[in-house]
């Protein structure tokens, strides 16, 4: 089964030249979006095979996540049970039957000015993920907004105290993977450099591959057996992030 996950930074613009096209060659069974930033109504997609799921934020023009699956879940849940962080479209749950699949879009500490409700949302989510994984094996897929060592942006050094590389937000994301999570294309690769997922459209960050890696897939240490592939598609353009994948047996 193969697993997509794509931060598109603004589903709309995408839709008009890029995702289509993206959607086509990366033929996932699961594709998950995150930061849609749309209303219902506002795009109609017409994917043949595919169920689609939607959170969106109550905020116009705001985060929002969404998933297209051929498979047809057992139940769905939209977000974590926390009001503040649900009312932005932020996660969604699809019960697979054997797993958990979880498309997330993490908040963004915006300069750190935002670190506390960061430091919030990031205890609140691992508890969220504790407890499926306590049921059975979970695959989390998503934008968490943080690069989380120093091989994983072009420059660790100046970047030290910036929002998504700061001590605490790593240290957030060091809790998660302690509880029982995997990020899987670190552990096939621990020491690929210049692998990155996401790219200021600032000083042609992207031409000259000044980026970060903030967009994971994690799952279930029990699963780490059933990993045939997990790749960065930094070949595919338009969003400032790119896609990335995850190939179970």
């Amino acid at each position: 089964m193969k697993f997509v996950s794509w931060n598109v930074n603004g589903l709309r613009a995408r839709l008009k030249k890029d995702f289509m096209p993206a959607f086509k060659a990366l033929d996932a069974d699961i594709f998950a979006v995150q930061e849609i930033k749309m209303q219902p109504g506002e795009a109609i997609l017409e994917l043949k095979g595919y169920k689609q799921f939607w959170n969106h934020g109550e905020r116009k023009g705001y985060s929002g996540t969404a998933i297209f699956s051929r498979v047809e879940p057992q139940a769905v849940t939209y977000g974590i049970g926390v009001d503040e962080f649900d009312s932005e479209g932020r996660v969604i749950t699809l019960d697979l039957g054997e797993n958990f699949f979880v498309n997330v879009y993490v908040p963004n500490s915006h300069n750190l000015e935002w670190l506390e409700r960061r430091l919030t949302w990031e205890d609140a989510f691992r508890n969220y993920l504790r407890g499926l994984d306590s049921l059975k094996p979970v695959i989390v897929c998503g934008d968490f907004n943080v690069a989380h060592e120093p091989i994983d942006l072009k420059n660790p050094a100046s970047n030290h105290h910036s929002a998504g590389f700061s001590d605490e937000e790593r240290g957030k994301f060091t809790d998660l993977l302690n509880t029982g999570f995997a990020d899987i294309f670190r552990r096939r690769d621990p020491t690929l450099t210049g692998a990155y997922t996401w790219w200021s459209y600032l000083r042609k960050a992207r031409l000259t591959n000044a980026g970060w890696r903030i967009d994971y897939f994690l799952i279930s240490e029990r699963l780490i057996e059933r990993v045939a592939a997990a790749t960065i598609e930094s070949n595919i353009f338009g969003s400032d992030h790119c896609p990335i994948t995850l190939t179970l047996k």
